[in-house]
């Protein structure tokens, strides 16, 4: 028998290069089948996803979840089940000093993955910025030894290179994180933003794998030049380098993404979601995917750069609905229209479908209904952005309700434990 059986949806799975109408059939945690017509007498819960997306777990490689702990973190548990994310790459939230409180009280609790890149400071992200500063704090042969205890935890390093992290000490952090990521044989995650260093300083630290994040941006010098990426920017995606978009709260222009993608250059699409971004602009990667078709990105090519190209880029078992993997699924309703959405200037322009995450499933278990704590005194809200959570938690205490009425359903859902409502 099958645990669950996802009928009649439109199945896109780039990793297998599948999209079409099929069935998709869960196993004790794992993707057992994904073929058309499989029998519905072989399955304990039948779900009928006719008209709707059937996505593997979508895989945000660019986020910062060590919340309580950090200036930046966004606790992920209240937002997963909205959005399909099952898998979550910390951004170089932790470094050596705090990379074992990331991993016991965030990432081993949660019912979904969460992966780290570990900062090259050890102080991580405590602070709003300035973690180079101090150049003590980034002892590489520290992070070296601390990482040799977490295994495949950790499947990158991170650094932030712009003026305000770096101070006066220019790209020695970066020369310090390129020299952890080689010892660690691990993809090396830069941030780009307002310089000195600009990308053609950052660049001779870089190698195939590596990872250039905010690519998209619209503050530092150097991208585009004249409407077409900048020489620099092409050598290094010649050379195997790979670029992430990190929407974050300041990171995200169409003009400079139209531009590479005309060039060819297609980024991996992330949210670079933290305490702030979660407010708006970014909102989620389902937000984000919209932002990408509408910028001309096709939907598999966009559902690829949330799913199997940010898994295979950082080496996750993740991102694919190949039997055998993990029952990680997103099902989403997909609306076609005119949808307006903004970059970080006020951009605009129209996305052709919009996301609307309907069920999100981690390793085969349908993730519950949590409400997110109302935000740090350092997150100050607009009127707009507080009456979109109120909204947003009516819409969460509304799915608890239905959560708590099983007989709503035609077939049985868990309940969520008391410690889990909203």
């Amino acid at each position: 028998m099958w645990d669950l059986l996802l009928r009649g949806g439109r199945v896109i799975d780039p990793a297998s290069g599948r999209d079409g109408t099929a069935d998709v059939a869960v196993r004790a945690g794992r993707i057992a089948e994904v073929a058309a017509a499989l029998p519905v007498d072989r399955a304990a819960r039948v779900e009928d996803v006719h008209g709707k997306l059937v996505l593997p777990g979508l895989v945000d490689a660019h986020t910062h979840v060590l919340h309580g702990a950090t200036y930046w973190g966004v606790d992920p548990e209240p937002i997963a089940w909205r959005t399909g994310v099952t898998t979550w790459v910390d951004a170089g939230s932790a470094g050596a000093y705090g990379l074992d409180g990331l991993r016991r009280s965030v990432a081993e609790p949660a019912p979904f993955r969460v992966r780290a890149l570990v900062n090259v400071s050890g102080i991580g992200l405590v602070g709003r910025t300035g973690e180079h500063h101090v150049l003590e704090n980034l002892d590489v042969d520290a992070a070296a030894d601390v990482v040799a205890r977490h295994g495949d935890f950790v499947c990158g390093v991170k650094a932030r290179m712009d003026s305000h992290t770096v101070g006066a000490h220019g790209v020695e952090p970066l020369r310090r994180a390129a020299e952890l990521a080689r010892r660690l044989e691990r993809p090396l995650m830069v941030h780009i933003g307002y310089g000195p260093p600009d990308l053609g300083d950052i660049a001779p630290f870089l190698t195939e794998g590596d990872v250039v994040t905010h690519c998209a941006t619209g503050v530092a010098t150097g991208l585009v030049v004249d409407g077409r990426p900048a020489d620099t920017l092409l050598r290094l995606r010649d050379s195997g380098v790979l670029f992430d978009l990190g929407h974050g709260s300041g990171a995200f222009d169409f003009d400079v993404l139209e531009a590479e993608l005309a060039a060819g250059l297609v980024p991996l699409v992330s949210t670079d979601l933290h305490i702030r971004s979660v407010y708006g602009p970014a909102f989620d990667l389902p937000t984000v995917m919209g932002k990408a078709l509408a910028a001309g990105m096709g939907l598999t090519d966009v559902v690829a750069a949330a799913t199997h190209r940010p898994a295979r880029a950082f080496g996750l078992p993740a991102g694919t609905l190949s039997p055998g993997a993990d029952a990680d699924i997103a099902v989403f309703d997909a609306e076609e229209g005119r949808f307006p959405v903004v970059d970080v200037h006020g951009g605009t322009r129209e996305a052709p479908l919009r996301l609307t995450n309907t069920a999100t499933y981690a390793r085969g278990c349908l993730l519950t209904p949590r409400a997110a704590e109302p935000p740090p005194a350092w997150v100050p809200l607009s009127a707009a952005q507080e009456r979109a959570e109120d909204h947003r938690h009516q819409q969460v205490r509304s799915a608890v309700q239905r959560l708590d009425r099983p007989e709503d359903f035609d077939e049985p859902f868990p309940r969520p434990a008391a410690k889990d409502r909203a």
